[in-house]
């Protein structure tokens, strides 16, 4: 036997899994196509790495809406702060920020690859890049990885740890769902997920709003019926071509599910002052315009919202720049809050799932035991990381995931092994 576990891939979850199957004792091989491993690590958090997010367990798995619940399990024997103890014990001090998403203290992802590598290098795991695998064939007792170049090599314990199909420059160009399914599993649908949004709207196409950020805005995806769906109150983006930002891409799952059911365009409704009610956002400018009636109507509003979306509203709203206060019908000011609060787009696509953050859609997690990430259809066969049918929103929650369930496969793979 030439190895006791082979991880194929070198991504958060095949390096975790790698270091636990060494860890319990196995002769490991981590194998991976790309030059470098760590590829997405060293680009995640804008390249500072966000590890994971410090929030309760429960939280954690609320983030991960793409069957987050699966995780309780793995959870138990590995969860997010277990991730920040084993960094910390490698020496890499970690920071909070924002919504506990937690990062190196020197802002590098590099820091953490290095770490992973070290520790990798520690315990005499045999590491092949530039190792494009062609086949694999399932055997009893063992199986065989069939390399590109033609060499095979024979192992106990196998781990897929390839990665989805999002950010493909990374490497995760999707291999191992026919690898997967080679062993008897089912792939559910892919699709793309924390993805930008596409809308032609005449505004959009005009560039009227294109580089705008909106703060704090609550931003609503509408089924056909105009009922909400999900909301996310976060930033976001006006682009050239859509919507972008943290709120968008959080409810872009939610838009493609509706595409997926045959329903095009998609309502996206933002409002621009989530902490306000409309009566009394309604009652303050009346004030205002009573108090301030000589001025223009525009000077009045101004500050309200940034001041392209402000002129943008107005043309909507048939209210011109010289208009004065005074003049401003209740109709015309109830229009306008109108807008304020239900600011309406029209999304008819996504960019396309190799331009996602994340992969939705992958093996079905009914086929795979939840505390040990072992296939139920192939002995000494697991899973892990985003091959899985396993996606949560950006903050450290698909990286947890990873790690979590890399962690739980390697030592699984490894006591099968031994």
């Amino acid at each position: 036997m030439d190895y006791q576990v082979i991880v194929i891939g070198g991504g958060p979850s095949g390096l975790m899994a790698a270091i636990a199957a060494a860890e319990q004792g196995a002769k490991t091989l981590l194998l991976d196509k790309g030059k470098k491993l760590g590829t997405k690590l060293a680009i995640s958090g804008g390249g500072r790495c966000n590890v994971t997010n410090r929030l309760p367990e429960e939280e954690v798995i609320k983030h991960i809406p793409g069957n987050g619940r699966f995780l309780y399990s793995p959870f138990s024997i590995f969860n997010n702060y277990d991730i920040i103890d084993f960094f910390e014990n490698l020496g890499v001090s970690l920071k909070e920020e924002d919504h506990g998403r937690m990062f190196p203290l020197s802002n590098k992802a590099k820091d953490v690859v290095n770490a992973l590598l070290l520790r990798l290098e520690n315990l005499n795991v045999k590491i092949r890049t530039s190792t494009p695998v062609e086949a694999i064939d399932y055997g009893d007792h063992s199986h065989e990885v069939i390399l590109k170049t033609g060499e095979k090599i024979q192992t106990q314990s196998i781990v897929l740890a390839v990665g989805g199909k999002a950010v493909p420059h990374t490497g995760s160009t999707g291999d191992g769902y026919a690898w997967a399914k080679k062993a008897g599993h089912t792939i559910t649908e892919l699709f793309p997920t924390e993805v930008p949004l596409l809308s032609k709207d005449p505004f959009i196409k005009d560039k009227v709003l294109q580089g705008l950020s909106l703060r704090d805005v609550e931003v609503s995806v509408l089924n056909k019926k105009n009922k909400t769906i999900v909301t996310h109150k976060m930033d976001m983006l006006f682009t050239h071509f859509g919507l972008s930002g943290p709120a968008i891409l959080r409810c872009s799952q939610y838009v493609v599910k509706e595409f997926m059911k045959g329903y095009r365009p998609v309502t996206i409704k933002i409002d621009c002052l989530p902490n306000e009610s409309e009566h009394l956002i309604m009652s303050q400018l009346q004030d205002q315009i009573k108090m301030n009636s000589r001025k223009t109507f525009r000077n009045v509003v101004k500050g309200l919202i940034p001041e392209r979306l402000l002129d943008y509203l107005l043309e909507v709203t048939n209210i011109s720049h010289e208009d004065k206060a005074a003049n401003i019908s209740n109709q015309q000011l109830r229009q306008f809050v109108e807008y304020l609060k239900h600011f309406k787009i029209n999304v008819h696509d996504s960019q396309p799932i190799e331009k996602a953050f994340v992969t939705g859609g992958g093996v079905s997690i009914k086929e795979i035991i939840p505390n040990t990430m072992q296939s139920k259809l192939m002995d000494r066969l697991y899973f892990c990381g985003e091959i899985l049918d396993i996606h949560g929103y950006t903050g450290g929650y698909n990286i947890t995931s990873a790690m979590v369930t890399g962690r739980v496969a390697g030592i699984h793979a490894a006591y099968e092994a031994l």
